[in-house]
Formats: C-alpha cells, structure tokens, sequence
C-alpha cells in the first residue's frame, strides 16, 4: 500500500470541508443535503477557526490525486478546556468530528492518516484524552487507534 500524508487544512480548504460534511451524512443518513444557509455558516466558521498556530480547531485532510484544490478525506477535531481532574490535571481534552471519504477514495488509508495527523496534533498540544461519536463504518479504524467504549450513558438537548 502506498503511504498516505495528511496535511493541516487551511481557511481555503473550507469549502471542500463542508462538501464532504455532506458525505459523511449521506452515508450516515442515506439522505442526499442540499447546501444551504448552514453549509454557508459551516463554511465561514471553518475560514475563521482553521487559521493559526494556536488555534483550537483543526482538520488534516488528504488531497484527490491530481486534482489541486479537492480533498479526498478529512478528520476535523477541537480541543476543549474544562476544569482538571486527578486523571487529567489540564482539562484539555479532544473531540473528534467529520471524519469522511469521498467514495472513490475508501479503503486506500486516507481517513486513517488523517485521523492519525488529527491525534497527533491533539499530542502535541497537551490533550491526554479524545473521545468521538463512532459510525458504524468507522468503528474498527478508531478501534484500530485504541478508542474504547465507554460505559457512561451520553446525554443531549437541543435548546
């Protein structure tokens, strides 16, 4: 297999960013997304929060070969501050989100070494801990990283 490389996104790439959130809910989902108002203010958070050596957002993406501009795959993640615990006495912790491959591109390793870029780049600034929402389709790579299951229930409201 040939060796893949991410690359840390930049403001440029949010457009792509967003066209393959639409994948990702598409295969979630089995429902085709029109962009719309929230593609647009997806599109205008990832140009402001990409930017930056210190910024708390990052995407490592994986370029289409031989088509400059268009991503093949991509793994988005934030780090979050909370208070410290005994078993993390920073508070910094990831979040992983919007991890997708286009179609054609499955298989080939690209989501792998984003979310392995993505992990890395968690390492790198202080996070000890990430957690995510699996698919079904990604359960045994972020398995193959050594997330785990957890035995808390997660809860959510829409306010």
């Amino acid at each position: 297999m040939i060796e893949v490389h991410a690359r840390r996104a930049t403001a440029a790439d949010a457009g792509e960013l967003v066209r393959l959130r639409m994948v990702m809910f598409q295969a979630m989902d089995g429902v085709v997304l029109e962009p719309g108002d929230w593609a647009e203010q997806t599109a205008s958070s990832l140009r402001r929060r990409l930017p930056g050596d210190d910024a708390r957002t990052a995407a490592f993406v994986v370029d289409r070969p031989g088509e400059p501009g268009r991503l093949a795959a991509c793994a988005v993640g934030v780090i979050d501050e909370r208070l410290g615990s005994p078993s993390n006495p920073t508070g910094l912790s990831g979040y992983v989100f919007n991890v997708s491959t286009d179609d054609g591109y499955r298989r080939r390793g690209f989501s792998k070494a984003c979310v392995a870029a993505l992990l890395g780049w968690f390492r790198d600034n202080g996070v000890v801990r990430a957690q995510l929402h699996a698919s079904e389709e990604g359960y045994e790579l972020y398995r193959g990283f050594g997330f785990r299951d957890v035995d808390h229930p997660s809860m959510v409201i829409a306010l």
